[in-house]
C-alpha cells in the first residue's frame, strides 16, 4: 500500500482543486495549511482549514466523483501525501485496517461539520472567534490571514481586527 501513496508540495497560495472539477485526491497535510471555499457574488467564503496531520478533500468531488462545489487553496507552503481514489478504494477494499481508518476518518468529518454548525449559529462576533480558538488549535489563528480568518467567522476583517485588539 506504501507505494501507492504520493507526496506532493503547493505553494503558499496555490489552487489545490477548482470549483467544477472533480477532486480525486485524499490529502494529509505532513507541513502546512489549507482552506476550503466558495465563491459568492464575487466574494470568497471561507468554509474550512486544516493543517498538519489534518486529511483534507472535496468531500464530494471524492467520495461522490462530483464536481467540487468549492476551491481548495494553500494558504502556505504546503506539504502533503495524498491517495487517489482508485488507490483509496483499492485498499478500502483489500485492508481492513483501512476500513477503520476510513470510519474514523468519517467521524472526524462529522465532528468538524457539527462545530462549524454550531459556529455559525452564534450570534455574537467575539463568541465566534472565543468558540474557534477554544475548539482549534490556539496557535493556528496567528497562521491563517485575517482575511480568511474573517469570512470563516462570517464577519468583517474590522470586527476581527477590533475583537482581537480587545482581547489583548
Amino acid at each position: 500500500m506504501s507505494k501507492n501513496v504520493k507526496s506532493c508540495f503547493f505553494n503558499k497560495n496555490e489552487i489545490i482543486s477548482k470549483a467544477g472539477e472533480v477532486c480525486n485526491r485524499l490529502y494529509i497535510i505532513k507541513k502546512g495549511l489549507v482552506r476550503g471555499y466558495f465563491v459568492s457574488d464575487s466574494t470568497e467564503i471561507t468554509t474550512w482549514m486544516d493543517s498538519e496531520n489534518e486529511v483534507f478533500t472535496s468531500i464530494t468531488g471524492f467520495f461522490r466523483n462530483e464536481k467540487s462545489k468549492e476551491y481548495i487553496q494553500s494558504l502556505e507552503d504546503t506539504h502533503c501525501d495524498y491517495l487517489d481514489y482508485e488507490d483509496y478504494k483499492f485498499c478500502l477494499n483489500n485492508f481492513p485496517e483501512i476500513r477503520q481508518i476510513n470510519r474514523l476518518l468519517l467521524e472526524e468529518y462529522y465532528i468538524l461539520a457539527e462545530n462549524r454548525v454550531y459556529l455559525a449559529r452564534i450570534p455574537n462576533a467575539k463568541r465566534r472567534l472565543n468558540y474557534f480558538i477554544e475548539n482549534n488549535k490556539p496557535q493556528l489563528v496567528d497562521r491563517i490571514p485575517r482575511k480568511h480568518l474573517a469570512s470563516f467567522l462570517a464577519m468583517r476583517p474590522e470586527t476581527l481586527s477590533r475583537i482581537m485588539k480587545e482581547s489583548v
